[in-house]
């Protein structure tokens, strides 16, 4: 089992981790937009482990037509810290040490604390930034990890990738997020926010769920 948290002043927001919250979508962050998406992705551990893998590789952001770069791993040790249960409850720290973890092409997987910069665009529009693993959590039926914007985007917030494998076999994946506008744009047109969210919601799904996978 692996959990971390991170948690720096550099993020822009203040409700860190707040996308754990069990009623986000009722009282999300002050000025802030909050989204919530879950799908089912198929059954079985085969499945999970899989999604698992992909997840913690980056594929989602790859495969939402975004690039990642710049991977930075937070500095100094790895470790298992304060991490969120699947109520939103906090975790009380441990002590053991976490090895890092590396993809095929030398980056970095995600873990508590790694800093990343992405490019890309969403519906035409800039979605550049830097963002911050605020915490990563790896346990026998649940994996998943949520990103905090460090400057450079257009809004200001957090999002969350969660996988669950349930009882009943099934394997879902829910992403999570709140979104404050920042650019001059978006803060005029809130409309904005919300079509750039729908947007990576689905650009999301379909890098991990295997019901869009193309074949080569």
């Amino acid at each position: 089992m692996r959990r971390g948290t991170f948690k720096d002043e550099t993020v822009d927001y203040a409700a860190v981790g707040a996308t754990q919250a069990p009623d986000l979508m009722q009282y999300p962050p002050e000025r802030s937009t909050p989204a919530e998406e879950s799908w089912r992705i198929g059954s079985g551990e085969a499945r999970f482990q899989t999604a698992s893998e992909s997840l913690l590789a980056w594929v989602a952001q790859k495969g939402a037509d975004l690039t990642v770069k710049d991977v930075r791993p937070a500095s100094g040790p790895m470790y298992s810290g304060v991490s969120f249960d699947a109520e939103g409850n906090p975790i009380a720290p441990s002590s053991s040490e976490v090895e890092q973890r590396f993809d095929t092409d030398g980056t970095p997987f995600v873990a508590a604390g790694t800093t990343i910069v992405v490019e890309g665009r969403v519906k035409g529009f800039n979605a550049d930034g830097e963002l911050r693993v605020i915490f990563a959590v790896e346990e026998p039926r649940r994996v998943g990890f949520a990103l905090g914007t460090v400057g450079g985007s257009v809004v200001s917030g957090e999002e969350s990738f969660m996988l669950e494998w349930h009882d009943n076999d099934e394997v879902w994946f829910t992403v999570r997020a709140f979104d404050r506008p920042v650019a001059i744009l978006y803060r005029m047109l809130p409309t904005l926010v919300r079509r750039r969210r729908r947007e990576l919601f689905t650009r999301y799904l379909r890098a991990i769920s295997p019901l869009y996978t193309t074949p080569a």
